[in-house]
């Protein structure tokens, strides 16, 4: 491997890193912290999925990228930079905000800090599907959901152990620095020249009428419904069946950080041996069971194998959504493109963590992990039209 390679691939592991810190925060830890200032979980839910909604509206961020060459220093690090201190000035400014007092004002401050998340996440996809050669995607993609997993891991357990040795304005100022680190690799990696053939046009969107394509955007609406909604209710689940403490609660999430580091590095490499029908189908059977196990738990000691296992299903599942959107991307619109089938996943992310919030509300966490569970055999059907011959991955 050369140097611009390694230089690349170190780049996109460390921003999916910061991705991972403030996605797993907002996923699996955000719910402790605002259940200590008495909010209750369908608040909770409607502040997850508002403040989410970037990771939808990015959409329109990809179109921009795509277009418009910033200033004139390219089409995608100055967008990364701007959203990496945009995430960071949002992370320092949150501690300060009293959720009981000013929950709208906090909601807003989450939203605009995940703004700058979804500026560098998908300016980040465009320069990796800019630079990326087509025997190579699963390798980048397995990088970059295995680095998004250290930030989850980094940051759980950082969570979990500032929360309770010193206090949550610490877990927001070690948010705000992991959020900076990748910069430096950002400012010295240089951006290649667009080659004519992949300028902008707008009649590319016309892929998104096949039905391969839509077929896919439904997978990952399904997929992330079930992992995002599940995954937010784990630790509250234990927290309040069993007891668990703020730290122990971090180390939950932590162990299911590092199974999905686990599956993202592994799961680009299966997949290229056993094909991603296969490959999705066994996440998504892994992801039915654990889920369901997660529901029957009898004590916190049975859950750190269970966590690790859907851990290890999501980043899966993850790798190969992912490696196969990349290569049904058009590269005229690729960060646009890309941009919306990660968007469209992550109206999943906000059905699942609204839905979880109300329903474990209505009918427990039981019955909650049961149904998610069972949200799985939805996806069966879909798989054929994604993955049939004439312009389906394989």
């Amino acid at each position: 491997m050369n140097g611009k390679k390694r230089l690349r691939y170190a780049t996109f592991s460390l921003l999916y890193f910061a991705q991972g810190s403030i996605l797993g925060y907002f996923t699996a830890l955000n719910a402790i912290y605002l259940r200590s200032f008495g909010i209750s979980m369908s608040q909770i839910g409607i502040f997850s999925a508002v403040a989410l909604m970037p990771l939808i509206l990015k959409i329109f961020l990809g179109m921009w990228s795509d277009r418009v060459n910033l200033f004139g220093l390219g089409y995608r690090k100055p967008y990364i930079i701007l959203g990496l201190l945009i995430q960071a000035g949002g992370q320092l400014i949150f501690p300060w905000i009293n959720p009981s007092e000013s929950f709208v004002l906090l909601t807003i401050v989450a939203f605009i800090s995940l703004t700058g998340m979804a500026m560098y996440d998908t300016c980040t996809d465009g320069f990796a599907l800019d630079t990326t050669p087509p025997e190579d995607e699963g390798t980048v993609q397995g990088i970059m959901v295995a680095g998004r997993a250290l930030g989850i891991v980094l940051i759980s357990a950082t969570v979990g152990v500032l929360s309770e040795l010193a206090n949550w304005n610490a877990v927001f100022l070690s948010l705000a620095v992991m959020t900076i680190i990748p910069i430096p690799l950002v400012l010295i990696l240089k951006e290649p020249s667009r080659p004519p053939g992949r300028t902008f046009k707008w009649s590319a969107f016309q892929a998104f009428g096949k039905r391969q394509i839509i077929a896919l955007g439904l997978l990952g609406i399904l997929g992330f419904i079930i992992t995002s909604g599940a995954n937010q209710l784990v630790n509250p689940f234990l927290q309040e069946t069993f007891g668990i403490s703020y730290m122990e609660a971090g180390f939950y999430a932590a162990v299911w950080g590092l199974g999905i580091i686990l599956g993202g590095i592994t799961g680009g490499r299966l997949t290229d041996r056993i094909g991603h029908p296969r490959s999705i189908k066994g996440a998504i059977f892994t992801s039915l069971i654990t889920v369901f196990l997660i529901a029957l738990i009898p004590n916190p000691l049975l859950a750190w194998p269970l966590v690790f296992l859907f851990g290890l299903a999501y980043g899966y599942f993850e790798t190969v959504y992912f490696a196969t959107s990349m290569g049904k991307t058009d590269m005229r619109i690729a960060a646009s493109m890309f941009a919306i089938l990660m968007a469209v996943a992550n109206i999943g992310s906000g059905i699942g963590l609204a839905g979880g919030g109300f329903l474990s509300d209505l009918i427990g966490y039981q019955w909650t992990f049961i149904l998610f569970a069972c949200l799985n055999l939805l996806a069966l059907p879909l798989l054929p039209v994604i993955f049939r011959k004439n312009g389906g991955a394989t």
